[in-house]
């Protein structure tokens, strides 16, 4: 498919950085197979180039796994801890892309993602939210994206709290970006 093909309202090709203050990682879990738990991670960056054909733009993205914020101090400990995380052996997560497909109105850029020390392929469905201007003349860019993994396939099993969380975590970005100069 070519940039014919593709058309992007008001698309820029470049490179951005993600504006972590306008940013926003989340996943949700549920929890006794009755309720859904949603965290955040509060520190991250990353870089999008959006390339002249938009199906060869690349995505690269990197998680401070200790910055997790479950809204629960205690929960958080024992989510950064060895049962689940680890963050002393694993500190970071890490996203790079390796493809970028249509999908109808939206994209899929499909991915390798490393969690706990296990690199696995990964799709996130995509939805561009816009290109437009910024404060100060900068140009920004939103997007939204979405995937589904299953915690035990990158060796987080828990521990105890394993048999009360499920093993499928929705994972949410909000993003917004900056064009560099």
């Amino acid at each position: 498919m070519t940039t014919q093909a593709v058309q992007i309202p008001g698309y820029l090709a470049g490179t951005w950085a993600i504006d972590p203050v306008h940013s926003d990682i989340s996943f949700v879990v549920r929890h006794l197979g009755v309720s859904k738990v949603r965290g955040h991670f509060g520190t991250f960056e990353g870089t999008i180039v959006t390339a002249e054909d938009p199906l060869e733009s690349t995505v690269n993205a990197k998680i401070d796994a200790a910055s997790i914020d479950t809204r629960n101090g205690q929960r958080d400990a024992h989510v950064k801890g060895e049962d689940f995380l680890d963050v002393e052996k694993f500190p970071e997560l890490t996203f790079t892309s390796t493809g970028v497909r249509a999908n109808g109105e939206g994209f899929f850029i499909d991915g390798e993602l490393s969690l706990h020390g296990v690199t696995k392929a990964v799709s996130l469905e995509l939805e561009i939210n816009g290109f437009g201007d910024g404060f100060e003349g900068a140009k920004v860019a939103g997007f939204s994206a979405s995937t589904e993994i299953n915690r035990r396939e990158f060796g987080v099993t828990g521990g105890a709290a394993g048999a009360v969380v499920s093993d499928k975590i929705t994972i949410l970005l909000e993003i917004e970006v900056v064009k560099q100069a």
